[in-house]
């Protein structure tokens, strides 16, 4: 018998409305309850269901189809691994925002149901730490409205102003650019996703050093790490503070930290700092990107990959007027089209690719041809 929740004899969503539609699925009475609270008090989000496990949240996502389901890792009956690839065929435009405590088992789930269909991550605070979550409760909320319908990201209670014309793409002139001494990455919302693919197909193949600022929390980057030397085929690791780069490393920057790259005797070392969060990041691909133009100069390669936000505009900037190449991820293959389009809009990408294409348009760059 499946227990009923308070929403799940609602009828279907009018697709009419201009707001995001919710599905909670939490097997913790006390998470669903204040999380429901938090998000009908926004403006534009509304929860439509609620469920107690992935049994119930299956059933309930086919018949309310919404637009996000946040969904429960650690549950009774169907845990969240299990029920999303279930959510996914009862409902596929649904978007599918994984929550878990912060341990490193739950951090490997997570990263593994990125690559079987969910949108996005949150760790989430255990019950007795939620009353004060209000960097969870900030954090679920960006992600909602970055993933949910385009008209209803906005959610403003001002009364609606005339809107200014979206700013198209722009592709930089080409131009000629020296080989370059390292790659630079950044990415944030379905970036786990898009660097697995994009690390697989450098693999070995690249010499330069890769560094990758991914926006994360610490566990999760220390496990994204650990899922990128599998198909990397090489170690990947987390910067640490005085490190030497080597010719072929990979390096991801740990959570809580920037990460940056100075020169010191010998060549080149990462640093690591807990300077304050830019854009709303640490780590942030800001700070990154600047000091990659202060080591390396014009021999950057810099790619941006999809994320909500435009951490990383400024950085290019500086990358991109010092005369460094810049390739972005297009919109159609970005799971949020936030951040490369950021620097899209601003004319500071030399092209601007579907993730199919980049790894392959990189190893050409990196042979000089």
């Amino acid at each position: 018998m499946v227990l009923p929740t308070s929403k799940s004899t609602l009828p279907a969503h009018n697709p009419a409305t201009n707001s995001i539609k919710v599905m909670l699925v939490d097997d913790s009475a006390v998470v669903r309850g204040l999380v429901s609270r938090w998000l009908d008090s926004e403006p534009g989000i509304e929860v439509i269901a609620k469920a107690i496990d992935g049994v119930q949240g299956v059933r309930l996502a086919g018949e309310h189809k919404p637009d996000v389901v946040v969904l429960d890792i650690e549950m009774p009956r169907m845990d969240g691994l299990t029920a999303l690839p279930q959510i996914l065929k009862v409902s596929p435009k649904s978007k599918v925002v994984m929550a878990s405590t912060l341990t490193h088992r739950n951090a490997d789930i997570a990263l593994r149901a990125l690559a079987q269909g969910a949108s996005d991550y949150t760790p989430k605070p255990d019950a007795g730490g939620l009353s004060n979550a209000d960097e969870f409760r900030a954090t679920l909320i960006g992600k909602i409205r970055a993933l949910g319908p385009m008209p209803s990201r906005i959610g403003l209670k001002a009364a609606p102003r005339p809107r200014a014309a979206p700013a198209r793409a722009v592709i930089a002139k080409p131009k000629s650019f020296p080989k370059p001494e390292a790659i630079f990455i950044g990415s944030s919302t379905g970036g786990p996703q898009a660097l697995r693919e994009l690390i697989g197909v450098l693999g070995p193949r690249v010499t330069q050093p890769i560094f990758i600022t991914q926006h994360m929390p610490k566990t999760f980057t220390t496990v994204l790490a650990e899922h990128l030397a599998k198909v990397a085929r090489k170690p990947v690791i987390e910067g640490k503070e005085g490190m030497p780069v080597k010719q072929g490393g990979i390096y991801v920057a740990p959570g809580d930290y920037h990460m940056i790259v100075r020169r010191a005797a010998g060549g080149v070392v990462m640093g690591l700092n807990q300077k304050p969060p830019e854009n709303y990041c640490r780590p942030s691909v800001d700070p990154m990107f600047r000091s990659a133009a202060k080591v390396y100069g014009n021999r950057v390669l810099t790619i941006m990959l999809t994320g909500m936000g435009h951490d990383g505009r400024e950085g290019t900037r500086d990358l991109f007027d010092i005369g460094c190449r810049v390739l972005a991820q297009d919109e159609a293959s970005s799971v949020v089209w936030g951040m490369p389009g950021a620097i899209a809009k601003e004319g500071l990408a030399h092209e601007i690719l579907p993730l199919t294409k980049i790894g392959p348009t990189v190893l050409r760059i990196v042979q000089g041809s």
